[in-house]
């Protein structure tokens, strides 16, 4: 009888040891993003309304060319203050490793053919992190939204290119014009990210 409540106090102990560490030691946030579905677990109990709160702005911040991994982990570690978490720890996670930030986005025009189509959905990492010939999405002061070939890097200045060089001739009134795919430059802070899979 000695041994038996020797070893459920023992066992006592332990549980109440891991329960203390697990409470004691700050929350973590496991974010999942795969470009197109968010999945989030917290390693406490929590509402329903603080993970649909985290996964809203997770994807809002897919949709906002300005945000970065940084952003929206700054921006989950502020969701959780406000409910009450205090300071936890974030892991951001995706099929590109973690600290990854991809989001899927649509083609629009024939000035990447052949390589991309009108219309073809592509895998953007949110990222800043680029090279010469990588495939970008950028926003141009110019063209709005473009999806195009970097050719060149000049410090901040990037310049981009289209992969169609096609050239077309139109007449209109009389005048010949001459169609060719965007070249133009951008400043990094306009790039969107860098195309990993089409």
């Amino acid at each position: 009888m000695k041994n038996l409540t020797k070893f459920i106090l023992i066992l006592i102990i332990v549980i109440a040891g891991a329960l203390g560490l697990i409470f004691i030691s700050n929350p973590t946030v496991d974010l999942y993003i795969d470009g197109e579905n968010i999945t989030c677990t917290i390693d406490r109990p929590f509402s329903e309304e603080l993970n649909e709160e985290i996964c809203k702005y997770a994807l809002d911040s897919m949709n906002n060319i300005s945000s970065n991994v940084s952003s929206l982990e700054a921006g989950i570690k502020d969701i959780c203050r406000e409910n009450g978490l205090g300071e936890v720890n974030v892991n951001i996670k995706s099929p590109y490793g973690n600290n990854q930030f991809p989001v899927i986005y649509q083609v629009e025009g024939d000035s990447m053919e052949p390589t991309l189509q009108d219309g073809q959905t592509i895998l953007v990492n949110k990222t800043k992190d680029i090279e010469i010939n990588d495939i970008v999405v950028a926003n141009s002061s110019e063209y709005g939204n473009i999806v195009k070939r970097v050719d060149n890097i000049e410090g901040n200045s990037i310049h981009l290119v289209s992969d169609n060089k096609e050239v077309d001739y139109n007449i209109i009134n009389g005048i010949i014009y001459e169609s060719r795919g965007i070249t133009t430059w951008v400043d990094l802070s306009d790039i969107y990210g860098v195309v990993e899979d089409y």
